[in-house]
């Protein structure tokens, strides 16, 4: 009898320890296959857990789905659901499945701008390849209390965003994107780069105005800080900047190959040729190159310029109004005879 109960338990034993290996080995070998090419989890915040399954069995071919369930519960996956983009390469176990996804082990987005005119196309930029949608990030620049603490204004905040390629995670709600997009301002705007503008009696927000206007103005790099000092000149002895770009984008149009007396006179804060000093903001997302360009503007006597007749793209400076004016009725000359009227 006793050799019997001891045969029987060893023969229970035997068969739960069979079917713990087999267990383990379904846990932990592969039964999880992406498509051929790889495939992509997009798991929203404030997924449920059964939506995360849908996703997965839409996407994965999860070849054991109770087991997986199983597991996921015990490893109390449904309350600590990270939301994320998960690409998928490779077959793997469940047990390596619920990892990725528990640890947000999600891949990241790398979002370029550069040429930036507005808000609306930096939000276009970052929603193609995150969760949040335009209409989130635009709220949120729109809203002053979001980033008055750190010294910008709506007219202002498009300066925080230093063209560059950076990188995001998908599920990084627009606070988050500001939040990091400060830190790299404050990593820009370095101990050199805020003492050359303090020579020059500029705040970083105001080399920024400039660099947007020179951006705009001047299609060769070499002449950029030669403009910029004729800039400074003239916020120096109170002249009007009188840029054609501020017209622009005052007119929002930026279609405009010839800026005429008509629009000259457009009601705008943005209008240089009405009002001194600085626009009230950026007039596009100022790049790197205008920054620096402000930051080391040539120092000369020149209060003018105007493009020149062949349309090379450079410009001619000038000391004198009267210079200047034979100088740019060379160029309206070589418009009107190239018939732009506009």
């Amino acid at each position: 009898m006793k050799k019997k109960l001891i045969y029987l338990f060893s023969g229970f034993g035997l068969i739960c320890l069979i079917l713990i290996v087999i267990t383990y080995r379904l846990l932990i070998g592969i039964s999880i296959y992406p498509d051929e090419n790889g495939s992509t989890l997009f798991i929203p915040s404030g997924s449920y857990y059964n939506q995360v399954l849908d996703t997965i069995g839409s996407n994965l071919d999860v070849k054991y789905p109770k087991l997986f369930d199983w597991l996921a519960k015990k490893k109390n996956y449904p309350v600590s659901i990270k939301p994320g983009k998960y690409i998928i390469n490779e077959a793997l176990g469940i047990n390596e499945l619920i990892n990725i996804l528990r640890s947000g082990r999600q891949i990241t987005a790398r979002i370029t701008f550069n040429n930036i005119r507005t808000l609306n196309q930096l939000a276009g930029k970052f929603c193609k390849q995150i969760e949040a949608d335009s209409l989130q990030i635009i709220e949120f620049l729109a809203d002053e209390s979001n980033f008055s603490a750190d010294g910008f204004a709506r007219e202002t905040i498009i300066s925080l965003f230093i063209p560059d390629t950076y990188e995001f995670y998908w599920n990084t709600d627009p606070a988050g994107i500001y939040k990091r997009m400060l830190k790299e301002y404050k990593r820009f705007w370095n101990k050199d780069r805020m003492t050359r503008a303090g020579e020059k009696g500029l705040t970083p927000v105001e080399v920024s105005i400039l660099a947007s206007i020179i951006d705009d103005e001047v299609t060769k790099k070499d002449e950029k800080p030669r403009i910029a000092g004729v800039y400074l000149n003239r916020l120096k002895r109170g002249i009007p900047l009188q840029a054609c770009p501020t017209i622009k984008y005052a007119l929002n149009d930026f279609t405009i190959t010839r800026v005429l007396k008509v629009h000259l006179e457009t009601e705008s804060p943005y209008n240089t040729y009405k009002y001194k000093g600085f626009p009230p903001g950026p007039i596009g997302c100022p790049s790197i190159e205008g920054i620096d360009a402000v930051l080391s503007a040539e120092k000369h006597d020149y209060l003018y310029f105007a493009a020149k007749a062949d349309f090379s793209g450079y410009h001619n400076f000038s000391r004198t109004l009267a210079e200047h004016n034979r100088y740019a009725a060379e160029y309206q000359r070589e418009l009107n005879k190239r018939k732009i009227y506009r």
